[in-house]
């Protein structure tokens, strides 16, 4: 069998052993070289090109709603947590009564023992599935509503896990904290979200001056939207702007930079592509504010 792996980043350090072990078995490896972003970013064009029979996705868990035309295994990589750990937490959440709680895939096998420790120390715990995840508890980058769904009836959101990406795409206006299980690490995230939020309403307002819009298209499998590009192109004409449809796989802002009449965004690929506004040099808006910028023309 042709088999073509993909790896994000982080564990693209262990792709060499897996190709070694899959040719043992009597297959033909293939790795992708490509950045990968999610899995919302399956490498379809790297497997056409090979002829794969399958690809064998690391890393994430089952995103796409559609099955795509070569099939897709995933492999998670789970990392247990220190149990132990969590007993840092208390004091930190004292006077806290109810929270949401969200992990990431890596964790989330250990979902129901975090929500039981707590529970068991005194905390009510609400929990939310969402969009696109695929377990209860399990917050994307691009999908907070784990978290969001039930926020509005507890005092804060609690993330246990490692790294900023994942919770900061909670929008909420209640309090974010983050909990590092393996340094131990406590962190209230929320100046950071509404510092995101700030500059997002900051875009918008830029956009207001602007007579010239690039629609980026994602090919991703997971991102693209092409529907939704050519609404947007349609609105922004009929409020008098320019609009062009940009078609990409990898959204970089140094080759959009050459389209120099373009003044602004608007996105329909991942959401936290907004966030890079200063890369872009341009302000981005998700498609999801374009609403409110039309509203303000």
């Amino acid at each position: 069998m042709r088999i073509l792996l993909q790896f994000p980043e982080g564990l693209k350090q262990h792709a060499l052993e897996h190709a070694d072990r899959l040719q043992k078995e009597g297959h033909e490896a293939f790795i992708s070289g490509s950045p990968c972003y999610g899995a919302c970013d399956l490498a379809l064009d790297e497997a056409r090109a090979i002829r794969a029979d399958k690809i064998i996705h690391y890393g994430h868990a089952e995103y796409l709603k559609e099955k795509p035309e070569i099939p897709v295994e995933y492999v998670e990589w789970k990392v247990d947590i220190p149990q132990d750990n969590l007993s840092e937490l208390l004091p930190r959440l004292k006077g806290i009564k109810k929270l949401a709680l969200v992990t990431t895939v890596q964790h989330v096998h250990q979902f129901p023992e975090m929500k039981k420790f707590l529970e068991k120390n005194g905390i009510s715990v609400l929990t939310g599935k969402g969009c696109f995840a695929k377990y209860e508890g399990q917050v994307l980058g691009c999908d907070a509503t784990a978290a969001t769904s039930v926020a509005k009836d507890a005092d804060c959101v609690l993330f246990i896990g490692t790294g900023r990406f994942h919770p900061t795409s909670i929008l909420i206006g209640k309090p974010v904290y983050s909990f590092n299980p393996f340094s131990k690490s406590f962190t209230d995230l929320t100046p950071e979200i509404l510092k995101l939020e700030k500059r997002k309403r900051g875009a918008i307002a830029k956009a207001l001056e602007c007579d010239v819009f690039g629609i980026l298209i994602s090919t991703k499998p997971g991102q693209s939207c092409p529907q939704v590009a050519e609404w947007a192109k349609k609105e922004l004409e009929a409020k008098g702007k320019k609009a062009y449809l940009l078609v990409s796989n990898e959204l970089n802002p140094s080759a959009l930079g050459n389209f120099r009449k373009i003044e602004c965004y608007i996105n329909t690929a991942c959401p936290r592509i907004s966030e890079d506004t200063e890369l872009f040099g341009r302000p981005v808006l998700n498609a999801v504010d374009l609403k409110e910028l039309l509203g303000l023309l």
